[in-house]
């Protein structure tokens, strides 16, 4: 299987289900279509920028400039729907998704570029999460990744999984398809019975 191929497609994935809940939170927070676009951008490819920047690399975008297309996808979609709307459960699904594929395609292209495990692991994480922590910052939303759904831990799971069965010479595809599925499970489950990592209580 060629490796880059196989990172690009999820990278293309990814890009097209970030754009779409990026368009959705800025719409619903009244942004102007320039706004909306922008934002759709920002949190797509916000994490495989800073991923390839990491690594020595040019931003995938600048590499493949068709990762556009799905950014346009997503805000043609989003201004056709007419109204806004709030962030539903196909949109969190949607999301789920791309965090899971930009997690396994940031940690395949951490290795296929020689990075320690360590990093590896640390680059699917960044890879995964700074679309959506830049959108909201940008939206002046609270940060879903600082406070909620486990997010971080959903993708630093998958990441570690992918990692482990890797060093085990398993089928690609298989590897791909067990780390994406344990960021979905984890995620899904911290949203349905509403898991948080701990906090520190409030003093009086």
């Amino acid at each position: 299987m060629d490796l880059d191929l196989l990172v690009f497609g999820l990278d293309l994935v990814s890009t097209f289900a970030f754009a779409l809940v990026g368009a959705r939170v800025a719409a619903n927070k009244g942004l102007d279509f320039g706004g909306i676009l922008f934002i759709a951008a920002i949190a797509s490819v916000s994490g495989g920028t800073l991923r390839n920047l990491f690594m020595g690399e040019q931003p995938p975008w600048v590499q493949r400039p068709w990762l556009f297309a799905p950014i346009v996808a997503a805000f043609l979609i989003t201004v056709a729907m007419g109204k806004t709307q709030e962030v539903g459960r196909l949109a969190l699904s949607l999301d789920t998704l791309g965090l899971a594929v930009a997690t396994v395609s940031s940690v395949q292209f951490a290795l296929s570029n020689d990075a320690p495990l360590v990093a590896a692991a640390v680059l699917g994480l960044i890879g995964a999460v700074s679309g959506g922590l830049f959108r909201d910052i940008m939206c002046q939303t609270e940060p879903v990744l600082l406070h909620r759904e486990t997010v971080g831990t959903a993708c630093l799971s998958g990441a570690l999984i992918y990692l482990a069965l890797d060093s085990l010479d398993l089928n690609e595809a298989i590897s791909v398809a067990v780390a994406g599925m344990v960021v979905v499970l984890v995620r899904e489950l911290s949203i349905k019975f509403n898991w948080n990592l701990p906090t520190i209580p409030k003093g009086n």
